[in-house]
């Protein structure tokens, strides 16, 4: 037997190209649709409006093709409370669970629309006491009341308004080469408006700041008060360190450009160095480390988490080894008012903080490879600006352009 329900969507559809996504999204499930107002957006800050019926093959594709809908912010336009099922055990919920998106949740609870905290991609949500949250399935109880299907759950996709603060050229998923000068001016404009604004920036970090010659630069940004939060790998330090103490990174001094001789211990001996101190900061306190990021970071109280991992040497006393644990500190940085995230060549690092940002935090990725900006979208971090250039080279000018 033939099903149908009627759905609403608003906000900038036509410009974000939601629009077109739940039309593809109806035919590919064979099913049919029909307006019954549109309401068009006259101005930049005007929303646009769609209430239409839809008619699919029986009420099971119906219900998995409204499921798939609230992604793109559609919703049945009548009100249901959320369903809420208990979690079977640790770590297991029922299989018709909400999985999470990375865009602003609300839940009807009670009869109220409650707004989801701590919102991130791949995760469930709890409700509890009239209050929802975002909890990843590991850290699931028992017993806890888990939201299932897809009623009582409206999403708000971060639409692509006209022009966000001039950036609207940004809009695409990599810039090309020819025009990181520009991008780097909108770069700079935009970290000054949100350290206007209060907000704070984190910057996710390669070893490849320091082959690239952009530690002087970093390190710059983090004096003129920049960069708030550091998130980086075991590398990132290890080399930075060398580099402070050798003038090398993995045994090839920067300046001259050449492998020099036994230099190939020199990041063994940079770790060794901060064991003897006992970590980074004992290091900076007692002089043994004086130049550098990770000097920067200590001597300006900047926030920073390295996550370790297989094949990290050492590692560093301040490295996480324990990934949940890292994980945790990362997110709970990242709640801390981050309004932009700066990714700069760390294609692992940068996709898993990716996942744990909700769209309305900016995100600005720096790489070579284009490739991993693409990763990035598809993995959902959609807001996702690419520079594709040397790190260093971009660094060298975003700090040319703040210091103007």
């Amino acid at each position: 037997m033939a099903a149908s329900d009627t759905i609403e969507a608003q906000g900038h559809l036509i410009d974000s190209g939601l629009l077109s996504a739940i039309f593809d999204k109806i035919i590919e499930f064979k099913a049919s649709y029909e307006i019954l107002t549109f309401d068009i957006g006259r101005t930049n800050d005007d929303p646009s409006r769609i209430e239409m019926r839809i008619n699919a093959a029986d009420a099971a594709v119906l219900d998995e093709l409204l499921q798939q809908l609230t992604t793109f912010g559609a919703h049945p336009l009548r009100e249901r409370d959320a369903t809420v099922k208990p979690a079977e055990k640790d770590c297991c919920v029922p299989d018709d669970f909400y999985s999470t998106t990375n865009h602003r949740t609300h839940v009807r609870l009670g009869g109220k629309w409650v707004e989801v905290e701590g919102q991130r991609m791949d995760a469930v949500i709890i409700a509890a006491n009239g209050r929802a949250a975002c909890r990843k399935l590991r850290d699931v109880r028992a017993g806890e009341p888990v939201i299932c299907g897809h009623e009582g759950i409206r999403v708000t996709p971060e639409f692509r308004e006209r022009d966000r603060l001039g950036f609207a050229f940004m809009s695409n998923d990599v810039s090309s080469e020819r025009r990181v000068e520009g991008v780097v001016s909108k770069i700079a404009e935009m970290m000054r408006h949100v350290k206007k604004g209060g907000g704070r920036i984190a910057v996710v970090a390669g070893p490849v700041v320091v082959h690239t010659g952009g530690v002087e630069h970093f390190c710059e940004l983090i004096r003129h008060g920049y960069v708030d939060i550091v998130l980086a790998g075991n590398a990132l330090a290890v080399h930075d360190v060398e580099f402070a103490m050798s003038g090398t990174s993995l045994g090839i001094d920067l300046i001259a450009g050449a492998a020099v001789e036994q230099g190939h211990r020199n990041h063994m001996a940079a770790i060794n160095s901060i064991n003897r101190a006992g970590g980074i900061r004992q290091a900076v306190e007692s002089g043994v480390l004086t130049s550098g990021v990770m000097y920067e970071c200590i001597t300006h109280n900047v926030e920073y988490v390295l996550a370790g991992s297989i094949r990290d040497d050492g590692p560093l006393p301040d490295t996480v080894m324990d990934l949940i644990e890292a994980q945790e500190r990362y997110a709970a940085a990242l709640t801390q008012n981050v309004q932009l995230v700066l990714m700069l060549s760390s294609m692992l690092h940068s996709i898993g903080v990716g996942n744990m940002l909700p769209s309305w935090v900016r995100v600005v990725c720096v790489d070579i490879n284009p490739a991993v900006v693409t990763k990035l979208s598809d993995r959902g971090s959609a807001q996702t600006v690419g520079v594709v250039t040397d790190v260093g080279l971009f660094l060298h000018r975003l700090a040319e352009r703040l210091r103007s």
